[in-house]
Formats: structure tokens, C-alpha cells, sequence
């Protein structure tokens, strides 16, 4: 009988044991899935407003430009069909890539202009963040595009010469400005322009002549002046260089024109080198409906900010990093280095999707769909070929994924980094792969929402930390 009870415990000890360790290694592995309400993924009419920014630094407020938060997304019927965003965006991702190549020796100058629809094409200028700023004395306020995959900032300006887009600010008026002026042919300052742009200069009637042509055909061509640009009340910057466009045409979306981040000695970064130090930081929204910021100079960064190192720039003034390796739901790719290295990577605020090397992107998508398989597919929609039919889902599991960059710095992503859609009935992996392997990565703004994102030049380094804009 005694033995028979041994026999009993012992069995009923071994399944509690067998329970326990069940229970662990569902809970391990619910740990590498994001449980995700499905709505959250659609877009929302109800702006969220969010009052973090950088204190004791100048900060600006970010929105989505087609989002509620947006003044200039007042007709709703007007934002454009997702479709039509990634055309755009795959437009402005030929003309960085090309750009690059023609930089890095990789294509002639007649193979670029071939590849590319408009002579010497830069990035394409129809970011989706904007903020407002002051230009002028008095100062008038204009909305616009900020991206660090530029470098000249240019505004519409009266009296639009030739042509203007229709913008939703009043278009600036230099000559009612008592602080403007124009930037003769005769200054260093207009030769300058060349690599700013990818365009030399022009001259009219003594006036230096600026000429801004991106990927989708869209421009801005006017004069080369200067003015204060008033960031907050307490943060200025007087004699500000910038493009005051007289004929302009394209997909800039009733915005006044575009803020300059990158590397270039005109852009707003360099600029404002004496005062902020060639330290900015941001936080896209995490949704469409919500705010992020643009913050300048150094400040207090918070403990979860972890740095990983510039990689060369290649003759540009664009942002490199390294990238190392890529998790799905717990599992390391374990994708060879020189996959990444061959071609680089880039870090911009303007392209919408990350592009990854063809075979990164097939390890990725292949190893997120084992992870999804009890979910329904969905045909692809545009560049975006990994989709699910969330229809009849309330609540999904999706694997969480994480980059591991260079110093080996490892960022997870949330789950509106993951996944994108304007309908239950086709959500799809926010990522894409590059056509060719030599083509340059880019870690693009969809996976950078809701991260504070830290850029500091001086020590080389760039910045990653969660819940950026909570």
C-alpha cells in the first residue's frame, strides 16, 4: 500500500512538474509575440496630443502630415490612398539610392541619369512629418517637411515667379521681411549651393540662383537668401540660409517647403553648429493621430537611450549605421555581416518603409510568416508582399522583432512598427527588400515611431531609447 501511494505522489508530483514547465515555455514564448488589438493599426480621425519634448532645448512639435494632428489634413477626403504613399515612397527610395551610388563612385554619370527621371535627382520631398517654424521679421509661420535625407531648407516665396503649389499658410513675402536679403553670385556662400542640392548654382541679375530637383520630378527652383528663422520664442537664428523657391511643382502636400537635417554645411544642422552643438534629436508619433517632437541641442537623454556608432558616410551627407542582424519572435537571423556591409545603410526620416538587402529581406519574411502561419494571407499591396487578412481577428499574437546594430546595440520594435495597413483585410509586414544587393539600406520612419532617436555628431554616435514620445 505504501509503495503504491509512493508510486501516486510521485506521479502526480511529475505532472505538476510537467505543468510548470509547460507553463514556462508558453510564457517564454508568448514573451517573443506583441498581443495586438488589430484596430490599433487603422488609422484614427481623433488627435492624441502628446506635451513631452526635450526640456532646456528647442523643441518642435511633429505631426503626420495626413494625420488629425495635422492643420493641413483639415479635408480628410484629401489623404491619399496607401498605395499611393508607397509609390512615392519607393520614388523617393530610387532617387537616394542612386544619388548614393553616383556619390560612391558605384554608377557614371550617365548611367544616373538615365536611372533616374530628373537630371541629378536627390531624395524625394515628400516626407510625411512636419513642424511649424518662424521665418521673417515679422515672423510668419510655415509648415514644414523636416528631413534629415536633405540638406537645403527652402520655402514657397512671393511673388512666385514662374509658379507655386498650393500650400495651406499664407506663401511667404521676403520683401515684407525687414531682415531678409539675397545671396549674391559673387559669394562663396552660393557656390556652396553644388553640394547642397547636386545642382551648381545659377545667377539672376546678381542674385545666386539655387535649383532642387527630386526623384518623383517634383522641384523648387529661386533665389538663395537669408533670414531669422525663429525656432520658440527663446531660440533664434539669425542670417539662417535657406532657398526662396520661385517655381515650384510637386508632391509636397499644401506644406510650405522642407527642412534640411543632414550633414551638408547649409543644412540647419550645420548652421546651427554654435548654438546647439550639432546635437538634435526626435520622436515620430507613433500613429498617425498622435504628436511626436523635433528637439535641437544637447540635454538631458533618458537611461534607456542606447548608442550605436556612425558608420563611414561615404562621400555624402547622408547618416550611416550598421546593421548587424535581425531577431523575429526570439530567433536570430543569423544573416552574414557582409549581407549588410556590401552596400551600407542608411537612417532617414523621409523614407516610409525599411529597405533591406534581398536576401536579409527573405530571411525576414520567411521566418515571420513561419511565425504567423495560423493566419490567413492576403495578396500583397504594393511593395509590400508579406500580408494577412486580419478580418476575423480581434486580438493577433505577431512576433515581436528587434535590430541588432553596430557596438552591438539591440532595439525592439512595437508592434506599429511591425505591421501596416488601412484595412483588417490586408495588414502587411511593414518592410521591403532591395531589388539589388548593392543597393543601399534604409532604415526608414515606420520603424523609427515612438523611439527617441538621438543624434550626436560630435561624439559620432546615434541613439536609440523606448517610448520616446510617451
Amino acid at each position: 500500500m505504501a509503495t503504491f501511494l509512493k508510486f501516486v505522489l510521485s506521479f502526480l508530483l511529475l505532472c505538476c512538474m510537467n505543468r510548470a514547465l509547460d507553463g514556462l515555455e508558453s510564457k517564454r514564448e508568448n514573451h517573443q509575440f506583441h498581443t495586438l488589438q488589430v484596430t490599433s493599426l487603422l488609422p484614427s480621425s481623433v488627435c492624441t496630443s502628446s506635451s513631452k519634448g526635450q526640456k532646456g532645448r528647442a523643441s518642435l512639435k511633429v505631426v503626420h502630415r495626413h494625420g488629425p494632428c495635422s492643420h493641413l489634413n483639415q479635408d480628410k477626403s484629401n489623404a491619399p490612398p496607401l498605395t499611393q504613399i508607397l509609390a512615392h515612397d519607393q520614388s523617393r527610395v530610387d532617387s537616394l539610392q542612386s544619388r548614393i551610388s553616383f556619390a560612391t563612385g558605384k554608377m557614371a554619370f550617365q548611367d544616373l541619369k538615365v536611372t533616374l527621371p530628373a537630371k541629378s535627382g536627390v531624395s524625394l520631398g515628400s516626407g510625411n512629418y512636419i513642424v511649424t517654424v518662424g521665418l521673417g521679421t515679422p515672423k510668419k509661420d510655415l509648415s514644414l517637411i523636416f528631413d534629415t535625407g536633405s540638406d537645403l531648407t527652402w520655402t514657397q516665396c512671393q511673388p512666385c515667379v514662374r509658379s507655386c503649389y498650393a500650400q495651406q499658410e499664407p506663401i511667404f513675402d521676403p520683401s515684407l521681411s525687414t531682415s531678409y536679403s539675397n545671396i549674391t553670385c559673387s559669394s562663396a556662400l552660393c557656390s556652396s549651393l553644388r553640394t547642397a542640392t547636386g545642382n551648381p548654382p545659377g545667377c539672376m541679375r546678381s542674385t545666386c540662383v539655387y535649383r532642387i530637383v527630386y526623384g518623383d520630378r517634383s522641384f523648387s527652383v529661386g533665389y538663395f537668401g537669408k533670414d531669422k528663422l525663429t525656432l520658440s520664442s527663446t531660440d533664434v537664428l539669425n542670417g539662417f540660409l535657406f532657398g526662396c523657391g520661385q517655381y515650384n511643382q510637386g508632391l509636397f502636400g499644401e506644406t510650405a517647403g522642407l527642412l534640411g537635417l543632414g550633414r551638408d554645411d547649409l543644412s540647419i544642422i550645420s548652421q546651427s553648429t554654435k548654438k546647439y552643438g550639432k546635437y538634435f534629436s526626435y520622436c515620430l508619433p507613433s500613429s498617425s493621430s498622435s504628436t511626436g517632437y523635433l528637439t535641437f541641442g544637447k540635454g538631458k537623454v533618458s537611461k534607456s537611450v542606447k548608442y550605436t556608432p556612425f558608420a563611414n558616410s561615404q562621400n555624402t551627407s547622408f547618416y550611416f549605421i550598421e546593421i548587424l542582424d535581425i531577431y523575429v519572435g526570439g530567433t536570430k537571423l543569423g544573416i552574414n555581416p557582409v549581407v549588410f556591409s556590401n552596400a551600407g545603410t542608411i537612417i532617414d526620416s523621409g523614407t516610409v518603409i525599411t529597405r533591406l538587402p534581398p536576401a536579409a529581406y527573405s530571411s525576414l519574411s520567411k521566418t515571420f510568416q513561419e511565425k504567423m502561419a495560423k493566419y490567413p494571407r492576403a495578396p500583397a499591396l504594393s511593395i509590400l508582399d508579406t500580408c494577412y487578412d486580419l478580418s476575423n481577428y480581434t486580438i493577433v499574437l505577431i512576433p515581436k522583432i528587434s535590430f541588432l546594430f553596430g557596438g552591438r546595440v539591440k532595439v525592439d520594435l512595437g508592434p506599429s512598427n511591425i505591421l501596416l495597413g488601412q484595412r483588417q483585410s490586408q495588414i502587411c509586414l511593414a518592410f521591403a527588400g532591395n531589388s539589388n544587393p548593392s543597393d543601399v539600406g534604409i532604415f526608414g520612419n515606420y520603424q523609427q515611431k515612438g523611439l527617441q532617436v538621438e543624434y550626436d555628431l560630435p561624439g559620432g554616435k546615434l541613439g536609440f531609447g523606448s517610448k520616446g514620445c510617451a
